[in-house]
């Protein structure tokens, strides 16, 4: 996908609708890939008054489950003594 058909399929056709339904309270997210932050896409957005969320780019440490992994692999190593078969995890 580029940038001008994300603009043109995704932005024209999908996201107007919902910004024009929804009006001043509309935040529009997206998860930035290439085509998203292309500038013609910036400038559709802007000439529009559609504001944009701030969102980071992808990163594992967003990625919540992986906390949650890692506490339970903390959990499990600080067991003493340490389990030795399945049923005693």
């Amino acid at each position: 996908m580029t940038g001008h058909i994300y603009r043109d399929v995704i932005l024209e056709q999908h996201v107007r609708l919902f910004w024009g339904a929804m009006g001043a309270e509309f935040l529009f997210m997206d998860d930035n890939a290439r085509p998203h932050r292309a500038n013609i896409v910036d400038e559709c957005l802007q000439s529009e008054d559609i504001t944009r969320m701030d969102w980071p780019a992808y990163s594992p440490d967003m990625i919540p489950i992986e906390h949650v992994w890692d506490m339970l692999d903390r959990r499990i190593a600080a067991r003493q003594p340490p389990p030795t078969c399945l049923l005693e995890l």
